[in-house]
C-alpha cells in the first residue's frame, strides 16, 4: 500500500508520546547509546514486562547501524518529536513532498517543470525520487544560509546592525 493511501485512510498518523512514554523513551536511548560505546556486541536480548531475562528469551542480532538508527529514532520520541521513517528509495508525491518541503504543491510542480527537481512521470502523475528530495532541500537550506549572509553583510555595511 502506498504512502498516500496510508495516509487518507488515517493509518499515518504522527506518534507523540505522553511525557511518561518520552522518559521512557529517553532511558532507553541513553542505555543504547551506552551499550554502542562501550560494546563491540552484535545481539540484545529483549526482556519480558516481568523484567526478567529468561534462559528461553529471544535474542536479536542487529548490525549497529542498526541500533544506532533505533537510538535517534528513541531520541526524537524522547522530545516528542513527530517522526516519519521511510525507506531510501521511496518516492513521492508532489502533495508528500510539498508537505515534507514545507511549501505549496504548486511551488514544487513548478520546481519539477523547471527541471531543479528531478522527477518520473507515472501517467500524468509526478512521482519525486526521496533523495532527490533530500538533495534539493539541501540545495535549498544552502541558498537560504547564503542569502541571510549577503542580507547581514549588506546591514553591516550600512551600519543597520
Amino acid at each position: 500500500m502506498s504512502l498516500t493511501a496510508q495516509r487518507q485512510r488515517g493509518e499515518l498518523k504522527p506518534l507523540i508520546l505522553s511525557e511518561h512514554d518520552a522518559a521512557l523513551a529517553r532511558a532507553a536511548q541513553r542505555c543504547l547509546m551506552a551499550a554502542l560505546d562501550h560494546s563491540r556486541a552484535t545481539a540484545i536480548a529483549v526482556i519480558d514486562e516481568s523484567r526478567q531475562l529468561r534462559a528461553k528469551s529471544p535474542v536479536l542480532e542487529l548490525p549497529p547501524q542498526a541500533l544506532r538508527l533505533m537510538a535517534q529514532v528513541l531520541g526524537a520520541m524522547a522530545d516528542q518529536r513527530p517522526i516519519t521513517i521511510l525507506p531510501s528509495a521511496t518516492e513521492l508525491t508532489t502533495v508528500e513532498a510539498a508537505s515534507y518541503l514545507n511549501v505549496s504543491r504548486p511551488f514544487v510542480v513548478k520546481e519539477v517543470d523547471a527541471g531543479r527537481l528531478p522527477h518520473r512521470k507515472v501517467g500524468t502523475h509526478r512521482r519525486i525520487p526521496y533523495e532527490a528530495l533530500m538533495a534539493y532541500r539541501e540545495r535549498m537550506h544552502v541558498d537560504q544560509r547564503a542569502a541571510l549572509q549577503r542580507l547581514s553583510d549588506s546591514a553591516q555595511e550600512h551600519g543597520l546592525e
